[in-house]
């Protein structure tokens, strides 16, 4: 057992939060109960995660997608007031880490995913650490290197470039971070993996000759709230779980 105020000051420095410039609240964002016995953690704050918690004897929800994002409507009304109703009725804690969560070095989403398929990031390219680069011990096909992320993701994800393309050099940044594919570019990696794709994307990496993979937004930020959790359970001695809500996306 331990004290919420003691867990969210030691998560706090743990995440360096005070590093970054996010698009929402990083740490507390919904108080409920003092005293923590069972961390749930889950991608995002949906409804659905929050009910699973609730039947999983959750004292704190920890996710990576919380609330209050930067221009959103502050209105607590309609599917907002319905979420934050439920944390509040059953008093329920709501932690959420963002891009803390995304660049940690050892908890975060990248090098978590990384280590999924085996990678170990060697350098990070654009600011704040949020691109890491790798490269392959040998070079295959972009089609042999889809096919294998398919499988340790359970997931069949979008391969935009030649089949054939020979690919060493690897840069991935989790979630919706198809914006980085120019920073890609003039790193001159092989493939950059995210998690969505826009339209333009096409087009750079057809034109620029690195190939991208889209290989799910949810899939790809599964893994980072999970260590974190994990983490805090042994640092308190607390029970945890995490619940995967399907997300197609």
């Amino acid at each position: 057992m331990v004290k919420i105020n003691e867990l969210t000051h030691y998560t706090q420095q743990l995440m360096q939060v005070t590093r970054f410039k996010d698009y929402c609240p990083n740490g507390l964002q919904v108080e409920g109960k003092s005293e923590i016995k069972k961390i749930v953690t889950g991608v995002t704050a949906s409804m659905a995660l929050l009910e699973a918690a609730k039947k999983a004897n959750a004292d704190l929800i920890l996710v990576h997608h919380g609330y209050f994002w930067r221009n959103e409507s502050p209105v607590i009304s309609g599917i907002k007031r319905k979420r934050i109703a439920f944390l509040l009725k059953h008093n329920l804690n709501l932690l959420a880490y963002h891009l803390p969560l995304d660049a940690h070095p050892e908890l975060g989403n990248n090098v978590q995913f990384g280590r999924v398929l085996g990678l170990e990031a060697a350098s990070y390219l654009g600011d704040d650490n949020l691109v890491a680069y790798a490269e392959l011990e040998s070079a295959v096909s972009l089609s042999e290197f889809g096919s294998y992320l398919a499988g340790k993701l359970g997931r069949i994800p979008m391969v935009i470039g030649p089949a054939g393309k020979l690919i060493k050099k690897v840069a991935w940044c989790t979630g919706a971070a198809q914006g980085y594919m120019e920073l890609a570019i003039a790193s001159g990696v092989d493939v950059f993996v995210s998690g969505e794709v826009s339209e333009q994307t096409t087009h750079q990496a057809m034109e620029s000759d690195v190939a991208y993979i889209s290989a799910g937004h949810h899939v790809t930020e599964r893994y980072g709230v999970q260590a974190l959790g994990v983490h805090l359970a042994q640092r308190f001695d607390l029970a945890h779980e995490f619940i995967d809500i399907y997300n197609p996306v």
